[in-house]
């Protein structure tokens, strides 16, 4: 039987696959299992930071597994402390907590504006503040945090005690705070699956003020943004903003399952013995992959993102079907007058990999992409949308 028999005989049918089975990959490129190269716009949704089987991350990861590939968290491992050194010396931040997704990291969060909340308003304050046309994870928890109808219909009750507000109203946040028994309010500075829309800056900084008036914490998912992709290390630092928590996953660790929930001053010591754990959190291997990563988002490969960012929109501007470009450096959504579902399909025919967010197509290519390959995909991108 093919790979993709096999796939629809034994894995659950929760994903429309695109009809290609991957095999190979290095750096940019990948192959299917007939041998067709493409070129790939997408990275596994912003995980692989450097494309696929990159000579450094590798090294990083076989060297740790020829030495430690797991010990539980009631022992120290030497890639967990490293990593969680470099995060808080590259944030500012005071503590970690690791996980395995994206996810986890949002559940660590919200956790911890409750137990935080608790102790410093009272047990009454657990409501956490959400925006609509967010995605924040598919726990249970973490679709009701997601300000997303269509996502909550299949698996009610939900967590209850979110509430959503509209991304830009300001008058509408006031509202949920003056109603609600707020512990924390948790944003994305670039809505990715909501269809790759960046908050107004302005609006960003009145969160942070109305969090800090109200004694509430303001967190930040950083699980897509993060890690380099918007031409910043995390988001929230182009926004000028001063998150008390912010999560994140994705690209952190190249392309294994690795989250983590950055703690700041205020909540530095929100969690104590036994309140919260994982088995895989912290991982040796994952966290020796993401100390290879971090270690080259240095300001020169941040750079490069935001100029292959800018050079990407001038390429797609004026372009016919393009109706608009949206995102912030290599997390960019195009609204096209086709459906994007069909931009994407006739993409894949042509040997170049896209993927979609709402009514849009979504670029998030590895952020050490070559000009001449990301060039060669831009030009097909356009032809196909302008066909």
């Amino acid at each position: 039987m093919s790979l993709r028999d096999l796939d629809s005989l034994y894995i659950a049918p929760t994903y429309k696959r695109f009809p290609v089975a991957l095999v190979r990959g290095e750096g940019s490129l990948v192959w299917d299992e007939d041998g067709k190269e493409y070129i790939d716009l997408g990275t596994g949704i912003a995980v692989n930071t450097f494309g696929y089987s990159d000579a450094v991350w590798a090294e990083a990861v076989t060297s740790q597994l020829h030495t430690l590939q797991h010990t539980s968290n009631l022992y120290t491992s030497g890639p967990c402390a490293l990593l969680a050194e470099r995060l808080c010396t590259l944030t500012g931040m005071k503590k970690v907590f690791f996980s395995n997704s994206g996810a986890e990291a949002n559940e660590c969060a919200i956790k911890a504006a409750r137990k935080w909340a608790a102790e410093h308003n009272g047990p009454e304050y657990s409501t956490i503040v959400t925006l609509k046309n967010s995605f924040h994870g598919r726990t249970l928890t973490t679709l009701a945090a997601t300000g997303q109808d269509h996502f909550h219909e299949l698996f009610q009750p939900l967590t209850p005690g979110f509430v959503h507000v509209a991304a830009g109203d300001v008058g509408e946040l006031e509202k949920a705070f003056a109603e609600n028994k707020v512990a924390g309010i948790l944003i994305e500075c670039v809505q990715g699956e909501g269809g790759v829309m960046p908050l107004d800056p302005d609006y960003a900084l009145q969160v942070e003020r109305i969090a800090r008036r109200e004694n509430a914490l303001l967190m930040v998912d950083e699980v897509q943004t993060g890690n380099g992709r918007t031409g910043e290390l995390y988001a929230y630092m182009g926004y000028g903003l001063h998150p008390d928590v912010v999560s994140t996953a994705k690209g952190l660790a190249g392309g294994l399952p690795l989250g983590a929930t950055l703690l700041g001053e205020r909540a530095e010591y929100v969690f104590g013995y036994g309140d919260h754990g994982s088995t895989f959190g912290g991982n040796p291997v994952c966290c020796a992959a993401a100390l290879s990563v971090l270690g080259r988002l240095d300001g020169p490969l941040l750079a490069g993102v935001r100029a292959k960012s800018e050079w990407i929109r001038e390429a797609l501007a004026g372009v016919p079907g393009v109706k608009g470009v949206s995102g912030l450096g290599l997390m960019l959504g195009i609204a096209t007058e086709k459906p994007a579902g069909e931009i994407a399909a006739r993409c894949l025919e042509k040997g170049v990999l896209v993927l979609t967010a709402k009514d849009k197509v979504r670029l998030l290519p590895a952020l050490n992409i070559p000009d001449e390959l990301l060039h060669r995909a831009v030009g097909i991108l356009k032809d196909v949308i302008a066909e």
